[in-house]
This record gives structure tokens, sequence and C-alpha cells, in this order.
């Protein structure tokens, strides 16, 4: 026999683990449903370990200009496998203070996918299987990066910001598909760290769904970084050849140009994470994209 309650939320992100908590102090049985760590893409792929990220690389940057503030700073360098070992403690630390707020709460955790049987059941598949109940269920899976059709991901070489938030190295040449604020944000960090970046947009500008003044204060801030920017490229292929990437692409003119690196981050967008949600059974219409109607 399932387990009842008045309210369930799939997925533990910004948007489930502060709605589960309002639910519970408004005296609703409440349960939530999360298929990693609680906090979800932005505590502990996202927001918080890319912040923790840039500030070691701000404070590398920092000692690297030392003069300029006055200071003398003889011998400084860095350790990357510290500064990612930090950044995910950083993560790690708010995940478990998430759990904690579960626990003063009264909100019953299941860890595991969560799939709809039908509009008031979920089965919850992890380590072990549950099934429980409510009337009231609110959905708040978040988000997976997007990927371009003809991309093949590896995980290593050609990767998304997920991977880029752990790598065992700093490149010496990464290559960022989409000029958006993750692949911005992450290419800034690798700059500051030493690595060479290169930045391939679609679009005639970087972040070119923000205001065109925030992308010309920010071209004038990549030009001082020694950034290149490539804008109105459009990306046909991506290969990768042992330790190496080649990124194809036609420029403006639509002449063929090719940009070649040890590693390719691919940021271009995210998407709604509904896989295995089985959506349909709850009555609930999906899009293509993932999308709820």
């Amino acid at each position: 026999m399932s387990k009842k309650y008045d309210l369930i939320v799939l997925g533990s992100g910004p948007g489930g683990y502060v709605t589960a908590i309002r639910a519970s102090q408004l005296g609703l049985k409440t349960a939530i449903i999360e298929k990693e760590s609680l906090g979800g893409v932005c505590l502990n792929w996202g927001c918080i370990p890319t912040k923790a990220l840039l500030k070691s690389a701000q404070v590398f940057e920092y000692l690297k200009n030392a003069d300029s503030y006055g200071l003398k700073i003889k011998d400084f360098d860095k350790d990357f496998e510290s500064v990612v070992k930090r950044s995910r403690n950083v993560a790690d630390g708010m995940s478990k203070g998430v759990n904690f707020l579960m626990k003063k709460n009264n909100i019953d955790v299941y860890q595991g996918l969560g799939s709809f049987k039908d509009a008031t059941h979920i089965t919850v598949s992890g380590e072990e299987t549950n099934e429980i109940e409510a009337k009231n269920t609110i959905i708040a899976t978040g988000s997976k990066p997007s990927n371009l059709p003809f991309i093949k991901l590896d995980k290593e070489r050609i990767i998304t910001s997920t991977e880029a938030l752990k790598l065992k190295e700093i490149p010496k040449h990464m290559i960022v598909i989409g000029g958006g604020v993750i692949g911005l944000e992450l290419g800034q960090v690798y700059r500051r760290l030493g690595a060479e970046v290169t930045v391939v947009e679609y679009m005639d500008r970087i972040i070119p769904t923000m205001d065109s003044g925030l992308s010309k204060e920010l071209n004038k801030v990549f030009k001082k970084a020694k950034f290149s920017i490539e804008v109105s490229h459009k990306v046909k292929s991506v290969e990768r050849v042992g330790d190496e990437v080649i990124v194809k692409a036609d420029n403006k003119k639509g002449e063929e140009v090719e940009f070649r690196g040890d590693y390719c981050l691919v940021s271009v967008g995210r998407r709604p994470y509904t896989d295995g949600l089985n959506a349909e059974a709850a009555g609930v219409k999906l899009t293509d994209r993932g999308q709820v109607e």
C-alpha cells in the first residue's frame, strides 16, 4: 500500500525544496523526490560551484595584478585540483544544508527517479522502489544541457557545463560553442587560470537574449582579457582526434573556418528535464522539447 501525502514535489532544486518547505509550514504532509543530490542542478552542478570556481579564478587574477594594487607578491601559483575540490566542497555543503532543512521541516525525502503511475500515484525508482500517493503534485524537475544534433558528447574532451566543473586539468585552448551566460562564465574561469579561450556564437553578438548594451560592455571586458570572440558563426561539425578537438564553422561570409583546441565546451542552452517522468499518465502534456504545455 502506498504512503499518502497532501503534496509531492518532484525535484529538489531552488524551485522544489523551497516549495516543499513552505507547504510543510502551512500544514501539508509533504514529500520530495530527488534523483541525485538535494539542491538540484543549481546547487550541485550550476550556479553555486560555478561561482566558487569564478572566485578562485578572480583571486588568482588579483595576485597576477598585485602591482596595480600597490602590492608586491614574488611567488604564487595555482593548484587546480584544490580549486575544483573547494568548488565541490562548497556545493556539497549547501546540499547538506538542504537535507537539514528537509529534516527540520518534517519533509520525507525519496531518493530516485519519480515517474507518474497515474494522476495521484508516483513510482520512485532508486536503490529501492517505492510508490507514494498524493492528491497534489508539483513538477519542479529543472533542466539539463542542450546539445546540437550533430555533436557527439564524450564527457572527456567534448563536454557540457557539468563536466567543465570537474576537469582534471586546465585546458590549453578551450573552444566554447555558445556565447550565453553559462559558456562565458566557465570560459572566464579557465581564461583567468591561463587557458586560451575561443567563443563561437551563432548570433551576431554574445549574450544575444539580453540587452545589447550589456553585450557591448561584456565585449570590452573579454577583449581586455584576450578572449577570442567569433560571432555570426554557424558550427557545422565537432570532431575529436586523440586529445585534439576540431570545430568547423561557416562565418558570416559563408566561408568555412576551423578552430582547434584540446577541449570543446558545448553551451547552447538548456532544456527541461522530464525524462522518465511519464507525465502523460497524469494527464500532463509535454511538447517535443519536453516542456509542460
